[in-house]
């Protein structure tokens, strides 16, 4: 063993507490013994695997086969592998939404990590919450941490079409709202969206997430794009395991001294490259705030004017995620942007990003998917934040995947009390709206009773969508998946929940969006909103019970990362 796994704890380590801590010591081995180890397997450092297989989550359903392979990766380097559970958030299995439990999952991580004999650990996640999860309990633990995401799924075909989760269950979706295709048809679509393990295809929030834990240098170079069915996802499970055991005993390479100021803004340079989701503005928030890293939403607009969308994928582009492996995947991203980003961030290797950078590719790089700077697939950066009377703290627009004409627009509000109120009348033929309308979804931001669900991808009014209306202006304190597409304004903040000018918005009022300018406004005057806050109900108060109140109480607003206000 090397010096730095010398120095492991291993099965001695953070001792129950007895008040003997001999007997805690002793109990302990007979205990351990009594599971078939060995003294050679306990005078081991040990790492632990955080392994997030759930029954509930599609997108982890290869995690028993990648598990091995960590284990091995563990045993091959001098450690002993010991697995844990946590809580697994399954995308689409959870009510109300998944980011509701994202801070539970990180508690449960965070803490387990502390109570455990743990010396070094490996995060395995993938579905969309459960690596920023597991990246805020990293930088919370401290311990040497080495982040495995479980890598995207394959395409399936339809009549002779590529298809991959989600951005064409979407496509799909609105096609047949509008009547151009068939209850049969969206029924065979169903079966061939998702056909291998792995997170959705495109560049959403998983891969988002899992090309950012790459860039911030708790993942492995290559690992965020390798798909979840090749073979290499299992070596790179492998050397995660390895690396893991090489870390023990650092105190250079542990979660707080790689994730810095620096690295932050090297992964916001890349979210913005790569047109990720824009739920990884919240995410990635978190993770800052975590780090002890303020983050300026005007900051992130000034590097979006400088860090043009590169990568050709959906949902902003035309191809999928094992193109974008193919091609190069993050290393190439980060070569291209080699002069922007601060190439002396540290990553678990214990090699600056400068050095990784200047590592050879291991994938022929192919401009189809990754373009250059001077060829982009967008001069500007894939994601922009506004402000104004409607949202003084900010909002998030994903400019890149919105129809232009519609960056710049004013129009008539078209208001949505809530999600049940959307649900009972988008579809009604006597709704009142039109093309150039602004469809505005109010309470469904985090202290809403929804959550702050995936649902600012607000439909096409059934009777606008059957005229051929592809895209309109939406606005709501709610998200939307990384896989969706069209010009919406999502986090606005402070929320209508909360009393935000949100929910101040009423039909027939004028609403001005102009990217350009960074500017959302409700061109309403003073007077009457001042009257219409007076006029507003008393908040309704509802009897909360474990964590609901726990969320309920300590719940923070969009921009500052939905985390809990004590962590």
């Amino acid at each position: 063993m090397g010096d730095g796994q010398a120095k492991g704890r291993g099965i001695a380590g953070g001792l129950t507490n007895y008040g003997d801590p001999d007997f805690a010591a002793y109990l302990r081995r007979s205990f351990a013994r009594s599971m078939g180890y060995s003294d050679e397997a306990l005078a081991r450092p040990i790492v632990g695997i955080a392994n997030t297989y759930s029954g509930f989550n599609n997108c982890h359903r290869h995690f028993p086969e990648l598990l091995e392979a960590v284990k091995r990766g563990v045993l091959m380097a001098g450690g002993l592998p010991l697995e844990f559970p946590t809580i697994s958030l399954g995308e689409v299995f959870l009510n109300p939404t998944s980011l509701k439990f994202r801070n539970l999952m990180a508690m449960d991580t965070e803490e387990m990590i502390r109570a455990q004999p743990i010396d070094a650990v490996v995060l395995m996640g993938g579905c969309d919450k459960t690596v920023p999860a597991q990246l805020m309990a990293a930088l919370s633990a401290n311990v040497p941490t080495v982040q495995l995401v479980g890598g995207p799924m394959s395409t399936g075909r339809h009549r002779g079409e590529r298809l991959g989760a989600c951005t064409d269950c979407r496509r799909f979706w609105a096609r047949y709202r509008a009547s151009e295709i068939d209850a049969a048809e969206i029924e065979a679509v169903e079966g061939r969206l998702a056909t291998t393990a792995g997170t959705c295809a495109v560049m959403g929030t998983a891969s988002t997430m899992a090309c950012i834990a790459e860039t911030l240098g708790l993942a492995l170079p290559r690992s965020a794009a390798i798909p979840a069915v090749h073979a290499d996802r299992l070596r790179c499970a492998e050397e995660s395991g390895r690396r893991a055991v090489e870390l023990i005993g650092t105190q250079t390479l542990r979660p707080r001294q790689i994730v810095t100021e620096k690295a932050i803004e090297n992964a916001w340079r890349v979210l913005l490259a790569i047109s990720g989701s824009t739920n990884a503005v919240i995410h990635l928030t978190a993770v800052a705030r975590r780090a002890g890293v303020k983050v300026d939403l005007d900051r992130l607009n000034r590097l979006s004017d400088e860090t043009p969308v590169l990568v050709n994928l959906k949902p902003v582009g035309a191809n999928y995620m094992e193109d974008f492996f193919a091609a190069g995947g993050v290393p190439a991203v980060l070569r291209e942007l080699r002069d922007l980003l601060h190439l002396d961030a540290l990553s678990v290797t214990g090699k600056t990003l400068g050095e990784l950078i200047d590592a050879p590719l291991v994938e022929a790089l192919d401009r189809g998917v990754i373009r250059s700077r001077s060829e982009p697939v967008d001069p500007d950066g894939g994601l922009v934040a506004v402000f104004g009377t409607l949202a003084p703290r900010g909002a998030i627009v994903k400019r890149a995947a919105a129809e232009k004409r519609l960056l710049e627009h004013e129009g008539r509000a078209v208001v949505f009390a809530s999600l049940e109120d959307l649900a009972a009348r988008i579809d009604d033929p006597d709704l009142d709206v039109e093309p150039d309308d602004v469809l505005v979804l109010q309470n469904a931001g985090p202290r809403s009773s929804a959550a702050m669900p995936e649902a600012g991808y607000l439909p096409i009014p059934r009777k606008l969508a059957a005229r051929g209306v592809k895209d309109m202006v939406r606005i709501s304190d709610a998200r939307m998946s990384g896989t969706a597409y069209g010009a919406i304004v999502l986090h606005v903040a402070p929320e209508a929940a909360v009393g935000g000018p949100l929910a101040l918005v009423r039909n027939g009022d004028r609403i001005r969006l102009s990217v350009s300018e960074r500017r959302l406004d409700l061109l309403v005057d003073e007077a009457e909103l001042a009257a219409r806050r007076a006029a507003r109900p008393p908040a309704v108060e509802v009897e909360r019970r474990g964590y609901d109140k726990l969320y309920d109480s300590h719940v923070l607003q969009a921009d500052e990362g939905v985390d809990f206000d004590f962590c």
